[in-house]
């Protein structure tokens, strides 16, 4: 049995890593092997992601101890494991669909990414979100892509200034 004291540290613990994830995955992880259960959280921790099992209560208080969360009370029935996102918030979403697509468990209830709600039937959209990486990098393309092209531009005018140079040469040379 957990004492008062005890629960009160849980939920303030909760709360912190609440405060601190940039996504939060809540999984139901009922019927996972042991084996199972430690080669899923070997994957989250290699992305950077924690996860915690706490009461269903516990977590309900420690969001409500946080604000700002809308999930309805119904979606923590059963075990609960929350997955906090790290550096990249949908990473924790490709590992949970990689193991629902192999037939495992967990099974998401219901994730929260950039303040979004998203059901656990939107796995497969959640997943398919652009990471970080990916923004950044369509971002620096889209930047790029006019300073390219007026470098080519200028490169061209210069090759035409230069075969101009290089015919009037030869014309006063003939």
């Amino acid at each position: 049995m957990i004492t008062k004291e005890q629960k009160k540290v849980v939920v303030a613990e909760l709360a912190d890593m609440l405060r601190e994830a940039t996504s939060l995955y809540f999984v139901d992880f009922t019927g996972m092997t042991v084996a199972t259960d430690q080669a899923f959280r070997n994957e989250l921790r290699k992305k950077g992601v924690t996860m915690r099992v706490a009461k269903n209560t516990l977590i309900i208080r420690a969001l409500a101890d946080v604000g700002g969360y809308e999930i309805e009370d119904s979606k923590f029935a059963g075990q609960t494991a929350v997955i906090f996102g790290g550096a990249d918030p949908i990473a924790p979403a490709k590992i949970i669909r990689q193991y629902f697509e192999k037939g495992e468990k967990p099974k998401l209830k219901v994730a929260v990414v950039e303040g979004q709600v998203f059901d656990g039937t939107q796995l497969k959209q959640v997943s398919e979100l652009p990471t970080r990486e990916d923004l950044i990098s369509a971002m620096i393309g889209s930047i790029h892509a006019p300073i390219s092209g007026i470098v080519g531009s200028i490169n061209a005018v210069m090759r035409d200034v230069a075969s101009l140079v290089e015919e009037v040469a030869k014309k006063k040379a003939a």
